[in-house]
C-alpha cells in the first residue's frame, strides 16, 4: 500500500473502492485497519482514502510537536498528492476534531462533512481521563489496561459477552501496528488541548453529527451541542452503540452516512 513524504513523516494510506471521494480520518490510537465493518459497504458508492494519522498504524510520528492543526496539514498534503480537489470528509473520535480544523481552514475542499462519536472541545474530564491513561502505561497489566480502554469506548451489551472482550483485548495485543506509547501520549495531549466551539460556528458544509446512544466517552449531549454550535447541521444518534458506533452498529452507521451523503 502507498505512502507520501509529508512534514517530517511518512504518512500510510489506502485507497479503496470507486465513486465520490470520502476520506475517513480515525480517533486515538486507531488507524486504517478500523474501518472493516463498514469498509466493504462505503467502498460500493464512493472511492474511500483511508490514512494512518501521524503516530498511529504505520505513520510515524515525526519530530514536530503534534496538534490536531497538524494532522489536518497531512490530511491536505495527502489530497493534493492524490489531485483531489474536494471530498467529502468523515472523522471519527479525534478524526473528528482533525475534520473540523480541515472544514474551517480549507472550506473550498470539503464537499460534505460527517463527525462522528465527537464534539467541540475536549471536556475536563476526559482530559484527566486520558491523562491517567498515559500514566497507567507505565505500570499497568497492558491487558487489563486495554480492558479498561474498552469500558469506555465499547457499549455493556459488548461487556456482557465475555468472549468477545477477550478477543478484542488479544487483538489489540496482537496488532503489528500498534501506536507505540508516546505516540498514545502525543495523540492524548492533542486531544486534550482541543478546543473548537468559537470556530464551529464558521463551518459552512453541510454537517452530519452521528453518534451512540450508549456512548459515554463522548455522550450524545456532547454531540448534540456541537449539532447546535454548527449552522444547518443534522443530528442522528445510533441505538445499540456506545462510541465506536461504526464497530458495534455498522449497518445502522453505514445507512446514515450513504443516506446523508446522497441527499441533495
Amino acid at each position: 500500500m502507498p505512502t507520501m513524504k509529508v512534514h517530517g513523516t511518512s504518512l500510510y494510506y489506502e485507497l479503496h473502492g470507486e465513486g465520490e471521494p470520502l476520506l475517513l480520518i480515525s480517533g486515538l490510537a486507531s488507524d486504517s485497519q478500523s474501518w472493516p465493518p463498514v469498509l466493504t459497504p462505503l467502498a460500493l458508492h464512493h472511492r474511500l482514502i483511508v490514512p494512518d494519522n501521524r503516530g498511529s498504524g504505520r505513520t510515524p510520528l515525526g519530530a514536530t510537536p503534534l496538534r490536531v492543526e497538524a494532522m489536518a496539514e497531512d490530511c491536505l498534503a495527502l489530497l493534493d498528492h492524490l489531485s483531489l480537489e474536494k471530498v467529502s470528509v468523515l472523522g471519527h473520535s479525534l478524526g473528528g476534531y482533525i475534520a473540523q480544523r480541515l472544514a474551517l481552514r480549507w472550506p473550498e475542499r470539503v464537499n460534505r462533512l460527517i463527525l462522528v462519536g465527537t464534539t467541540a472541545s475536549t471536556s475536563k474530564r476526559n482530559a484527566s481521563l486520558l491523562k491517567g491513561w498515559c500514566e497507567a502505561l507505565e505500570y499497568a497489566d497492558r491487558q487489563e489496561w486495554w480492558r479498561t480502554l474498552f469500558a469506555w469506548i465499547l457499549s455493556r451489551g459488548f461487556f456482557s459477552r465475555p468472549d468477545d472482550v477477550a478477543q478484542a483485548v488479544r487483538l489489540a495485543m496482537d496488532y503489528p501496528f500498534a501506536t507505540g506509547d508516546e505516540d498514545f501520549k502525543a495523540q492524548a495531549e492533542a486531544i486534550a488541548a482541543f478546543d473548537n466551539r468559537e470556530g464551529a460556528a464558521s463551518i459552512t458544509a453541510k454537517t452530519l453529527v452521528l453518534c451512540g446512544r450508549e456512548d459515554i466517552f463522548i455522550p450524545p449531549d456532547e454531540s448534540e451541542r456541537l449539532h447546535h454550535l454548527i449552522p444547518g447541521s443534522l443530528l442522528s444518534v445510533l441505538p445499540g452503540a456506545a462510541h465506536s458506533l461504526h464497530l458495534e452498529n455498522p449497518e445502522g452507521f453505514c445507512s446514515s452516512v450513504l443516506e446523508f451523503l446522497k441527499a441533495p
